[in-house]
């Protein structure tokens, strides 16, 4: 992407609210520019990627901030892990929620239980129900999860456009794509079966009728 010197200088006059002192300038102290967006963000790709484009005919000087960068990797390293830790208890809380419900339903229709194998009903038939309140109860979970993170970003990204707009940057956290959307809720109706099944396996066996 090339950036003039006029169109920097403009730039640097609308992000940073120095109009006044740019216009008492004799001349614009800015080069011309080339921005170059790479695809990868390995630091080490990046400076040599730096080194490479010093070494061109007409090219004054290349800048790359590496130490930022470095940092940058850094914290977005232990986003992603924090965000998995994150995900992993949630699911796991989910799981056991989901697994305490079922046993207060068991146990409080014990006696219906106990009266439909008595008329022949087999535990499949009996667990049926259960587990479809376990999978309604998991996809709700993850409907409000997805309400949750959607409000989240819509916040964080009216913060972090005014903070990229000093940087004459259109940064923003990108939300959940339609394909991330139904997968969040196929987990978490999966996650919601799961705590009910393990909850009737181990309660239904031990109700039979007397």
């Amino acid at each position: 992407e090339f950036v003039s010197r006029d169109a920097a200088l403009k730039q640097l006059q609308e992000s940073t609210g120095l109009a006044d002192v740019t216009a008492g300038l004799a001349q614009n102290p800015l080069p011309d520019a080339y921005i170059v967006h790479p695809k990868t963000r390995e630091p080490a790709a990046l400076e040599a990627l730096r080194d490479a484009l010093q070494g061109y005919p007409n090219v004054e000087h290349a800048q790359l901030d590496s130490a930022w960068l470095r940092k940058l990797e850094a914290m977005l390293d232990f986003g992603r892990l924090a965000v998995a830790l994150l995900a992993a208890m949630l699911s796991f809380a989910l799981v056991a929620i989901t697994f305490n419900t079922i046993r207060l339903q068991i146990l409080t229709r014990r006696q219906e239980i106990e009266v439909a194998k008595l008329i022949g009903a087999t535990d499949t038939f009996i667990r049926r129900p259960f587990l479809y309140f376990g999978m309604l109860q998991g996809l709700l979970g993850g409907i409000s999860a997805w309400l949750l993170v959607s409000g989240i970003l819509f916040v964080l990204n009216a913060s972090l456009g005014d903070l990229a707009r000093l940087y004459a940057s259109n940064f923003a956290l990108q939300s959940l794509t339609p394909a991330d959307s139904l997968a969040l809720l196929v987990f978490s109706a999966y996650l919601g079966w799961l705590g009910a099944w393990f909850s009737v396996s181990q309660h239904l066996w031990q109700i039979e009728p007397r």
